[in-house]
């Protein structure tokens, strides 16, 4: 332990089941300190963010005013870091008012376009701030998705199923996407037809995401976050699987990123892009 400043965090999205165990990990950790936390639901304003969470009291209410507490962030002596799971329809205007403000965005929403992700780019590569958006935190899905690109010199059909639970609000998952991107980017078309096909219910093949990879989602009570990518050839079926059973597993990326973020610069795209 050095006698640096702990890095100032901001949790928004503090009382979703995320963001409470964002609250746990930020508060355990030793060269990390929570100094705001915000949350639009009406039910948890004013309470203890510690309380909220369960870890015990960190006296730090959660409030409903992101921009205020990206205020009081920059009043630190360290530049300040926010974590972000909130939802789609408000993550842009977040992020981009973190940069604004000088504090680092962690991006654990998803649900962003392409065209935000750039413009987000641009702004953090103007402002020398940097940005982490990653669609998994869980260090087991990135070795899944390394293998995955590893199979991929082997396999020219694949297809990928993410299964998540029935809160989430976004289809196809962000970490669905980005492997089918990662697999996209290696220079191959996959899944060349046999047949002309027919899609008697609309949207039942899933959909087609870089270099035609389908990718099909499934939405119930009781799941977690996992996904499938399955490779195919004459004779075989090559599948690697992704399961996550606690929150908790995805916190050591989410301290890595938080880290990581305040040597940043720029917008960066993915956790394996810093490991």
């Amino acid at each position: 332990m050095t006698n640096e400043s702990p890095i100032p965090v901001v949790v928004n999205g503090a009382a979703g089941k995320m963001g409470q165990e964002v609250i746990k990990a930020v508060s355990s950790a030793k060269d990390l300190i929570l100094v705001g936390a915000v949350d639009k639901n009406p039910k948890y304003r004013g309470q203890d963010a510690g309380e909220v969470a369960g870890c015990g009291p960190v006296e730090v209410p959660i409030i409903d005013d992101l921009q205020s507490i990206l205020v009081l962030a920059t009043q630190e002596k360290v530049q300040g870091v926010m974590v972000d799971f909130t939802h789609p329809d408000g993550v842009y205007e977040n992020v981009r008012s973190a940069i604004a403000y000088g504090v680092r965005p962690v991006v654990g929403t998803t649900g962003l376009s392409v065209e935000q992700i750039k413009d987000l780019a641009d702004f953090a590569e103007k402002a020398s701030t940097g940005c982490l958006i990653v669609p998994n935190f869980s260090l087991g899905m990135i070795l899944l998705q390394q293998a995955a690109m590893q199979a991929s010199q082997y396999f020219d059909h694949v297809e990928i199923i993410e299964l998540h639970h029935n809160q989430k609000a976004d289809a196809p998952s962000g970490t669905a996407i980005k492997t089918a991107e990662m697999l996209s980017e290696l220079g191959k078309t996959y899944n060349a037809a046999k047949v002309e096909e027919t899609e008697n219910i609309a949207g039942s093949r899933g959909g087609i995401v870089g270099e035609n990879i389908r990718v099909h989602s499934v939405r119930l009570p009781g799941l977690i976050a996992h996904q499938e990518v399955i490779f195919g050839s004459p004779g075989q079926i090559y599948t690697l699987r992704h399961d996550t059973t606690d929150r908790s597993s995805f916190m050591p990326g989410v301290l890595l990123a938080i880290r990581k973020v305040t040597q940043l610069k720029s917008l960066v795209y993915g956790l394996e892009k810093v490991l």
